[in-house]
C-alpha cells in the first residue's frame, strides 16, 4: 500500500505542477491585460486549490505511514544530522503545508476581491510564492538535499 501510495504521491506532483503552473499563467495574463476574471478563470483557481489540498493529504498519510519519519521522530537528535532524514521528517513536509496554505489563502482571497484585476493580482502572487517553495523542496533527481527519481514505479 505504502508504495503504491508513495508513486501515486510522485506521479501526482507532475498534475500539480502543471495545474500551478496554468493558473500562474493565467493570473499574470489576465493581471497584466485586464482581462475579465471569467467563470473559467474561477474554475482554474478553486481547481488549483484542490489539486493542491490533495496531494498535501496524499503526503501527510505518506507521513505518518513513512518508516523514515518514524525513525526521524523517535530519534531525533540523530536524525537531524542526516540530510536526507532532515529533509523528509521535517523540511519537506513544513515547507510543503506552508506552500499549501499560502495557496489556499490566495485562492480564498482573489475570490472575495471586488475586481478582475484584483482577483488575478491576488492569485498571481500567491500562487507564485507557493509555487517557488513548492519547487524548491520537491526531492527532484538532481535535488542535494534528497534525491528521489523522476516518476516512481507502482
Amino acid at each position: 500500500m505504502d508504495t503504491i501510495l508513495l508513486a501515486f504521491h510522485s506521479i501526482f506532483r507532475w498534475l500539480v505542477l502543471a495545474i500551478m503552473s496554468y493558473a500562474i499563467y493565467r493570473a499574470y495574463r489576465g493581471w497584466l491585460t485586464a482581462r475579465p476574471f471569467s467563470p473559467f478563470d474561477n474554475r482554474i483557481r478553486h481547481l488549483t486549490a484542490t489539486i493542491i489540498q490533495v496531494q498535501l493529504l496524499i503526503g501527510l498519510w505518506l507521513y505518518f505511514a513513512s518508516n523514515t519519519v518514524s525513525y526521524f521522530l523517535h530519534h531525533f537528535h540523530e536524525a537531524i544530522h542526516n540530510k536526507e532524514m532532515r529533509f523528509f521528517g521535517m523540511e519537506h513536509s513544513l515547507l510543503m503545508l506552508i506552500a499549501v496554505i499560502i495557496v489556499s489563502i490566495g485562492s480564498a482571497s482573489a475570490k472575495r476581491k471586488p475586481t478582475d484585476r484584483e482577483k488575478f493580482r491576488t492569485m498571481a502572487i500567491w500562487f507564485t510564492i507557493g509555487f517557488l517553495i513548492i519547487l524548491i523542496y520537491i526531492p527532484w533527481a538532481f535535488s542535494p538535499m534528497a534525491s528521489r527519481p523522476w516518476f516512481r514505479p507502482f
